[in-house]
């Protein structure tokens, strides 16, 4: 039998979100209203991290995403469009799109 590595309350994307050990993310990132701003702050913090796998554009990527993903239905129409423009800047940031 497997054991559950998910919190009680099943918010275990929040933790890993707020807890990520390869990025270190600005307070509320994910709230902020400027996806300019957003895709230049996780460009930060990914291109000094020293504990990312992935290269720094996919490592940024990816926590985007998967915050995208994970607030799902919970996450208010203006602000997932906010962060999926956030996507294309960042792509516009390392020269991919």
């Amino acid at each position: 039998m497997t054991q559950r590595t998910t919190s009680p309350s099943g918010n275990w994307s929040a933790k890993v979100t707020r807890e990520s050990f390869a990025l270190e993310l600005e307070e509320g990132i994910f709230t902020w209203k400027d996806p300019k701003r957003i895709a230049q702050s996780l460009k930060r913090s990914a291109d000094t991290s020293t504990h990312r796998k992935a290269p720094p554009f996919r490592s940024a990527m990816s926590m985007l995403v998967f915050y995208i993903n994970r607030a799902g239905k919970n996450l208010d129409e203006n602000q997932k469009r906010i962060l999926e423009q956030a996507k294309d800047e960042l792509r516009a940031l390392y020269g991919k799109g």
